[in-house]
């Protein structure tokens, strides 16, 4: 399960990264939790930035209990489980982050480690997205949930999943609406082969009302 995530880069390497039309306009985050609104790229606007609220919910969902339950999909079940399967063929999207939080039980109890890729500064995770009617408020709530495979070789040793991470080269491929079959996107999701760090870090990033850049400071041994 992934349920913190860093997006700490500048909005001119974002707009390069994933050749977006305009500089997004955006803060750093360090400690990004569900329930938020964060900076997603969908398939209904390939080059462009919106924000989107971390916890999925179906359109035929009575109410906004099940985003809760719905940050994270398994890649090995997201082409069948209700939730997801609709989202999977026809709304998919690129989760823009610099790093994400993992915690590991140890000699020392539960403790966060921070990891990220060693040679990208930002990185996009494959995700998917839903349009949800407040039939309470008539508000269109849009909300995203990110997708989870099997933890590499490297991770392993932290948490026995992660985040799906894409290559750049196949970010196209993972937003091309409906027309790429689902055998190649289930193709995709794969854990990661590129070369990776992670490091203990504060136990302050347990709380998300904290969200500075000490979060990702390494603890000092």
């Amino acid at each position: 399960m992934c349920g913190r995530y860093v997006l700490a880069v500048s909005p001119e390497l974002l707009q390069q990264a994933f050749d977006l039309t305009t500089v997004p306009d955006f803060a750093p985050r360090y400690n990004i939790a569900p329930t938020q609104y964060l900076p997603v790229i969908t398939d209904e606007a390939r080059h462009d930035v919106q924000l989107l609220r971390w916890g999925l919910i179906p359109s035929w969902a009575k109410d906004a209990k099940m985003a809760s339950n719905l940050i994270n999909a398994r890649s090995d079940g997201v082409a069948e489980k209700p939730s997801f399967r609709t989202a999977f063929r026809r709304r998919r999207c690129l989760i823009p982050a610099t790093g994400y939080y993992e915690w590991h039980t140890g000699d020392n109890g539960k403790v966060p480690i921070y990891i990220h890729l060693s040679d990208q500064p930002v990185f996009a995770m494959a995700g998917l997205w839903e349009v949800w009617l407040n039939p309470e408020t008539g508000e269109l709530v849009r909300t995203y949930s990110l997708i989870t495979t099997d933890a590499n070789e490297y991770i392993q040793a932290i948490h026995t999943r992660m985040p799906v991470i894409l290559q750049p080269k196949d970010y196209d491929v993972w937003l091309d609406g409906e027309t790429v079959p689902a055998p190649v996107l289930q193709g995709l999701l794969v854990p990661y082969e590129g070369a990776m760090a992670a490091y203990e870090v504060s136990k302050a990033v347990n709380r998300p009302i904290n969200d500075s850049a000490e979060l990702i400071i390494p603890l000092a041994s």
